[in-house]
């Protein structure tokens, strides 16, 4: 097995567009027959239109069958066509994957959290206690967290994968760290309640991510912060990306107005996300080593 260089300018940048494509295709087709066969088995039949309604169960199926296929497709076209090792591909390095990963879950907890509390201050938003208890409101948070983790785990290998690997190698990290970032929010073109800032925050978020990704923990940092971020979201009441997920006990009302709080949206939708994600890739551009940087 050989590495397949790419080569630089213009001609580079549509290899490696072109080899993503390739990954895309490859990875969708496998996957989506991946998740109707484990949507098949939690259901106990076949019902296309199970998948349409939004739920933890859903994004299970649907985040296990896209890592399975995007999860092929990394070593079918980058590690086996490429030629790229799984330290070029930053699922693997010289520091241990799980630190890295609880690094990355606590960035994400505590950055989403801190978005929501800065809410009460500046746009009134407030919590509410409902029916349930604070036993019922873990084992919920623990199941939440299990779901959403494959979900988190399959978009960060689509768009912090294979294909921002070799657009960093032909363009640099920051602009191919923007191109996948863009592409990241428009994937949640259809997402309910979805607004223009919104997609302009999940692109952020993608900067975020992508910085994340060139630290030492590489994917799995990345992982850990994005899961983090939508873990915090759904523990704390809030819709996750427009999607509401039930959690006993609390309930979170963003106040207003919807660009400062980011209203039924979810505080992804706000311009105190923005400020929140902003902080946090601050933070995780200082661990990126001296000498490496985002160039």
């Amino acid at each position: 097995m050989s590495r397949r260089e790419l080569g630089g300018g213009w001609q580079g940048a549509l290899k490696a567009i072109g080899w993503s494509v390739a990954f895309g295709v490859e990875g969708l087709v496998l996957g989506l027959a991946a998740a109707v066969g484990i949507g098949t088995l939690i259901q106990g039949e076949a019902n296309a239109d199970w998948f349409s309604t939004p739920g933890l169960w859903q994004a299970l199926a649907q985040g296990a069958g896209l890592s399975v296929g995007f999860g092929i497709a990394t070593y079918h076209v980058g590690h086996r066509l490429l030629g790229r090792t799984w330290e070029d591909l930053r699922w693997r390095g010289p520091v241990s994957s799980g630190a890295w990963f609880g690094r990355g879950l606590a960035l994400g907890l505590v950055a989403a959290a801190v978005a929501m509390v800065i809410g009460l201050g500046v746009a009134g938003a407030s919590w509410t206690t409902g029916e349930g208890t604070l036993l019922g409101w873990s084992g919920s948070a623990l199941w939440t967290a299990g779901a959403l983790a494959l979900p988190a785990l399959s978009e960060e290998i689509i768009f912090r994968g294979l294909p921002l690997v070799l657009l960093a190698g032909v363009l640099g990290r920051w602009p191919a760290v923007v191109l996948t970032s863009v592409a990241f929010g428009l994937s949640h073109w259809g997402n309910p309640e979805v607004t223009l800032l919104g997609l302009a925050n999940i692109s952020l978020a993608g900067v975020l991510l992508g910085t994340v990704f060139f630290g030492p923990g590489g994917i799995w940092a990345a992982w850990g912060a994005h899961l983090g971020w939508n873990l915090s979201l759904a523990a704390l009441g809030a819709p996750v990306s427009g999607l509401p997920l039930s959690i006993p006990l609390l309930e979170y009302h963003p106040g207003g107005p919807a660009w400062v709080s980011g209203g039924a949206f979810g505080p992804e939708g706000g311009v105190l996300a923005s400020v929140a994600m902003m902080g946090a890739t601050v933070i995780a551009s200082r661990w990126i080593p001296k000498g490496e940087g985002m160039t």
